[in-house]
């Protein structure tokens, strides 16, 4: 979400470690629009800071990491109910030696035995520009290491590589999904996918990076971005974020692939699918779609959206939660 110029985060929440913050509202307003028809309201699941979500299930706890905020690389917080949650720690202390601090973005976790495996944007310091690393930790709210000598994915030739988000597939195989930093080169963005290797830390040697989604769409500029990946039926739907995200133009649109690694055919070309309503009304400016499975079996959309005053430095992006579903080919908010 994201280019050069993008502000550092600067408030979580004002909620220091341990406290527990209650904020559910189910709010009106919400809209699908495009090809998925309408849809109900997303429950605001914590009114904080906490922009590029991602969540995910351990033992009936939901564990929720965001993109950094208050000094924090990676900020991890825990519920058990999507709606009271713990207040947040540091699921990374340290980066890595060929990294700088206060740009990490979009963290994405995978479970593989008893070891958890984070993927993470950070800047590579000889270039400045963001780039893709991986950390492992004995439990999902770490403490993570990264013990690299240098970035997983950066590919510089398109200004770098941000935005991880891990997929496993039904049969057990997981993929790496990202997005190249072009627009930092003012150039259209592109989405890429590449299978993980079988132990879920870094790529299979035998893979090659795949083009999944480029930004063609007027709606979608300056950048497509956050790919995330779910499985119904047959076929396999990317969702993704676009637009300028520090407004409320910023929406969330979809396409179908036929695998994992594509190819792909962008289902929101006229418009985005999710979006904020004419109106105003919550949630606005919705963005950095994560897709989970709830303690009930439930598949659900996170994303971040606006609470209160729209744009940073004054606002903050909170975390937002809804059913997802499928019906004739088309994902439903419901």
């Amino acid at each position: 979400m994201r280019d050069g110029s993008r502000p550092t985060r600067s408030r979580f929440g004002r909620l220091a470690a341990g406290v527990v913050f209650t904020v559910a509202a189910t709010l009106p307003g919400a809209i699908a629009s495009g090809p998925a028809g309408a849809s109900l309201a997303p429950l605001m699941a914590f009114g904080g800071d906490f922009p590029d979500p991602h969540v995910f299930v351990v033992g009936g706890v939901y564990y929720a990491y965001s993109t950094n905020v208050a000094g924090v690389n990676v900020p991890v917080m825990t519920s058990t109910n999507l709606s009271l949650w713990t207040g947040t720690t540091e699921a990374l202390p340290s980066l890595p030696g060929w990294a700088s601090p206060d740009r990490t973005w979009a963290p994405t976790v995978l479970a593989r035995g008893n070891k958890y495996v984070l993927y993470y944007t950070v800047t590579q310091t000889s270039t400045g520009r963001q780039c893709v690393s991986v950390a492992t930790a004995a439990s999902p709210a770490g403490p993570f290491t990264d013990a690299s000598s240098g970035p997983l994915v950066c590919q510089l030739d398109r200004g770098g590589s941000i935005d991880p988000q891990v997929f496993t597939d039904p049969r057990g195989s997981s993929y790496l999904l990202w997005k190249s930093d072009d627009n930092a080169l003012g150039k259209p963005t592109v989405l890429w996918g590449r299978l993980l290797a079988p132990g879920g830390v870094g790529f299979a040697w035998w893979s090659s990076s795949k083009r999944l989604l480029t930004q063609t769409a007027a709606w979608q500029a300056p950048a497509l971005e956050g790919p995330t990946m779910v499985k119904s039926g047959k076929t396999y739907f990317l969702f993704y974020g676009a637009n300028d995200w520090n407004s409320a133009r910023s929406a969330i649109g979809y396409a179908t692939c036929s695998g994992p690694l594509g190819p792909c055919v962008d289902r929101s070309t006229t418009g985005p699918w999710f979006a904020t309503n004419p109106g105003g009304t919550a949630p606005v400016g919705p963005q950095g779609p994560t897709l989970f499975t709830d303690v009930t079996g439930k598949l659900r959309l996170g994303f971040a959206a606006w609470n209160g005053a729209v744009g940073y430095p004054t606002g903050v992006r909170a975390l937002w939660t809804a059913r997802l579903s499928f019906a004739n080919g088309k994902p439903i908010l419901n």
